[in-house]
């Protein structure tokens, strides 16, 4: 399926990126006239999914991070966002709440966060390769008629 509008954003990542990534995306999402609240729960998934790519993803230096979101018929959006870091060694677990592979350091909540702000989210990695998490979601278009 052909998306109606899409953008694509690279970006190093630096923590101070995130703003501007959660920024780019909501402005984009905008032109579909979302309501508050789902505004609020795309930036706040693409937050999370940014700061794993910063945080998890490039634990060792500074990579490129790049965005990919696409607007399809119905108010249906997909945002991708995938980095070339470290790789998931074992999604299933990395998706459980409360884990985190840095210990104590971090909640562990980035995938919980973004499940429940998403429709669905989708996590493909690679050891030493890098991953992409992708976020979907379904507006509730007004009519104006």
């Amino acid at each position: 399926m052909k998306p109606i509008n899409e953008m694509r954003l690279t970006f190093p990542s630096r923590s101070a990126n995130e703003g501007f990534a959660r920024m780019a995306v909501s402005a984009f999402i905008a032109a579909l006239d979302p309501t508050v609240d789902e505004l609020s729960d795309i930036k706040t998934a693409v937050s999370e999914a940014v700061t794993n790519c910063v945080v998890h993803g490039y634990k060792e230096g500074i990579g490129k991070i790049y965005i990919h979101a696409a607007i399809y018929d119905g108010g249906r959006i997909r945002i991708k966002i995938r980095d070339r870091g470290c790789g998931i060694p074992d999604i299933k677990l990395a998706r459980t709440p409360l884990y985190s592979s840095l210990g104590e350091e971090r909640a562990g909540l980035g995938f919980a966060v973004m499940e429940s702000f998403m429709d669905k989210v989708y996590v493909r990695s690679k050891v030493g390769v890098g991953t992409t998490v992708t976020l979907c979601k379904t507006l509730n278009l007004k009519d104006n008629c």
